[in-house]
Order: structure tokens, then C-alpha cells, then sequence
């Protein structure tokens, strides 16, 4: 979610020092921490400096690059897009009231996600701004808006007011951001109690509330594509083909919501978190429990296998694994597998973010070694070929 999920969510004991958020025990899903506070002396989130690629493009506005408007369709969303490096076949689309533009979310009228591995992009027809979310590889995530109307000089503004909701359980304690699944009713308003957070390790059975997806995904029950009717039965969804066959896609970029693209993004997300939580830990103390949890989601220790596989509908599965970095026998770690897993090669493709970079050698070096012992053969091979700063000693 991008710049202010409205819904609440639940908060359950796990094991060591950690809280799951779900519904039911099945549904693992996000883990919870305390707060990191923003203006401790080792963080400076509110004052920086900012280094991401928002913030580079704002710089390049105020130096006289232009952003075109589309005036009959997306207005800014296009020409950022570009500017930004992001595909438009990243598209998602969220019909849940979970967003501070929720007045104007429905089925009929969902909120796209387009997004890349340093950057968020959300747009709503008729809304009044683009919501942004930029990867920071020292500040973690940072939230802008741009005004939806044409203007002679546009601005990208920063909003902590999204830390309301993009700070907190959801987010591992710190500036980050998420997938949500809710139960929502016909209007997309959700029902609060049923809210998770979710990753490659939920179920297909407790993901996309709320959302639409488009695939061929066999006999997997999910939550998408759905409302709960009855206001006296919250949980109880009805599924509603209509619902996306009677959708205008008029004003926006796809006419589809890709499972692959949705799937990629909510590894992404929490991975994202983790590193930021994990980079924050570090600067002010013990980061011992964080870089566990981290070395194992960037494993796929706990994801949930496909029972059947799995095949997007935008050119998302081809265009994602081109971003490379690729190996001397052609090997990516965007490869992706959709027969039984999400990636072929289970190490995540965030190992080559700034973030990551951005680590404490110290750090880094653990991380390598955890690795080492516990990755397959090929993810050796392919990190050996193409991750630069590989201790000496790394080996499988």
C-alpha cells in the first residue's frame, strides 16, 4: 500500500520477540517490532539528506526537466513513469478503501500500483495527487505526492503525514510499506478485523483482499476478485466476475492486474522493510534478531509453496527477468520458476539494491556467510558472477 492504508490490523503472538499479524495461524504474514524513532540522532529521517530517485527527479524538475501531461487520460502518470524507470505492466490494481484518496477508490474505480525495485507509484482516476514511495538507501522508504493537475512547474512533495500508517506494525517499525488483504464490501469499505499483511509466506487463500488479479492460477482459492455482500456476514465472500468484466479501464495504462507483478511486489515490500529495518538497528544497536529474519526471508525459508502453477497475463513475466544481472551460463536471480515457487534461483534479486550496499560491511559479511552455508549450488554460482563486493572467502 502507498501513502496511508486506513484499516487496522491484528496483532498475535509468535515465538522470541515478534507478533504476527493474520487472522488465522495459517496466515503468516508480516512480523511485528517496536517503533524506530524518526529523530534519533543516528537517524535524522525528517532532515536527511535524501538520496533516491524521487528525490533526484525533483532536483532535475527545479532544473528545468519537463514532465508531460496527458490531458485527456493519466495526466502526470505516463511521463513520471518514464522518468521514474518504471513499467507500465507492473500494474496492479487495489479496489479496497485503504488509501487517504478512499472517497474515490471502489471496484469501479481502483487505485493502480506500477513499481520498481527503488520506487512506488500509485494512481487513482479522478484523485487529486500520484502517491509516491521511494526507496532511500540511507532513510529508507520516503512519501511524496504530485498534484494531479497540469501545472507550469510540478513538484514532488515530500508527506510524513503517510508515516501515520507507513510506520508501525505493518512496516517492521520503520518507514516502509506493504500488500494489505482485507475483507472488503461492495464498496471496497474493509471489514477491520480480517486485515493482514502479506509476502510469499501467506497463503494463497489469505492474499488480495481487495484486490483484482488477472491469471491462470488453477485450483488456488484467494481472496481477490471478491466482496462480502452481507454486512452481517463480514467474511463471507462471494466471488464476482462481473465486478472486473463491468470495470472501465478508461484513464488508465493496463486494462489488467497481473498476479506476477502483485507477487514480486509483495516479496518486495517486506524485503525492503527488513533491509531498512535492519540498516536502522545497526546505526543505533543490536541487529542480531533483525539480520536473521532477514538472511531467511531473502532465502525464501518459509514461502509457501504453489500447488499448481501459476501464469501472468501482462509481459510482466518477460520484461522483470531483463533487468538482469545475469550469470556466464545466462542465469538471473529474476528468474522466475511459477511452477511450484515464485523465483527459480530462491535468493531475492534486493541483494543487489543500495540498501543492501548500504549495510555495514560487518553486516554484509554475516549476511554472506549465512548464505554461503545455507544457499543452493546456483545461487552461489550467480552471486560469484555477478555481485560485486563478494567477501574473498565467499564460497558454497
Amino acid at each position: 500500500m502507498l501513502c496511508g492504508a486506513s484499516f487496522s490490523l491484528q496483532r498475535r503472538l509468535q515465538p522470541a520477540i515478534f507478533v504476527l499479524l493474520a487472522t488465522t495461524p495459517a496466515a503468516l504474514a508480516q512480523t511485528y517490532a517496536d517503533n524506530i524513532p524518526l529523530d534519533h540522532p543516528a537517524i535524522h529521517y525528517s532532515t536527511g539528506p535524501f538520496d533516491n530517485p524521487v528525490a533526484r527527479l525533483q532536483s532535475q524538475l527545479e532544473s528545468g526537466k519537463h514532465l508531460d501531461f496527458a490531458e485527456a487520460g493519466p495526466g502526470y502518470l505516463p511521463s513520471l513513469l518514464q522518468h521514474l524507470g518504471v513499467n507500465i505492466d507492473s500494474q496492479a490494481l487495489v479496489f479496497s478503501k485503504t488509501s487517504f484518496q478512499s472517497q474515490k477508490i471502489s471496484p469501479r474505480n481502483p487505485r493502480a500500483i506500477y513499481f520498481a525495485d527503488d520506487v512506488a507509484i500509485g494512481y487513482v482516476r479522478g484523485g487529486d495527487v500520484l502517491e509516491l514511495a521511494a526507496l532511500d538507501s540511507a532513510q529508507g522508504i520516503v512519501f511524496y505526492t504530485l498534484a494531479a493537475v497540469k501545472t507550469d512547474r510540478p513538484r514532488l512533495t515530500r508527506r510524513e503525514d503517510c508515516l501515520k500508517c507507513h510506520q508501525g506494525p505493518a512496516t517492521l517499525g520503520v518507514p516502509g510499506i506493504f500488500v494489505g488483504s482485507v475483507y472488503p464490501g461492495p464498496s471496497g469499505l474493509p471489514e477491520r478485523s480480517g486485515a493482514i499483511i502479506t509476502d510469499h509466506r501467506t497463503s494463497f487463500a489469505d492474499r488480495w483482499g481487495g484486490w483484482y488479479v488477472n491469471a491462470l492460477r488453477g485450483e488456488q482459492p484467494d481472496r481477490a476478485n471478491a466482496v462480502a455482500p452481507d454486512p452481517e456476514e463480514p467474511q463471507k465472500l462471494e466471488i464476482l466476475p462481473s465486478l472486473f468484466k463491468t470495470f472501465n479501464p478508461t484513464g488508465y495504462l493496463s486494462a489488467v492486474s497481473d498476479i506476477v507483478a502483485l507477487m514480486t511486489f509483495e516479496h518486495q515490500t517486506q524485503m525492503t522493510n527488513l533491509m531498512i529495518r535492519l540498516a536502522w538497528q545497526s546505526r543505533i544497536g543490536n541487529s542480531q534478531p533483525q539480520l536473521d529474519a532477514l538472511v531467511d526471508y531473502m532465502l525464501f525459508t518459509d514461502e509457501v509453496p504453489l500447488k499448481e502453477p501459476i501464469r501472468g497475463v501482462s509481459t510482466f513475466t518477460e520484461s522483470f527477468p531483463k533487468r538482469g544481472p545475469r550469470d556466464r551460463q545466462g542465469r538471473s536471480l529474476r528468474d522466475f520458476d511459477l511452477q511450484t515457487r515464485l523465483f527459480r534461483y530462491p535468493l531475492s534479486y534486493m541483494i543487489y539494491s543500495p540498501s543492501f550496499d548500504a549495510l555495514p560491511e560487518p553486516i554484509r559479511v554475516r549476511i554472506y556467510q549465512r548464505i554461503s552455508a545455507r544457499g543452493s549450488r546456483a545461487v552461489m554460482e550467480i552471486l560469484r558472477d555477478t555481485k560485486p563486493g563478494l567477501p574473498s572467502n565467499f564460497s558454497h
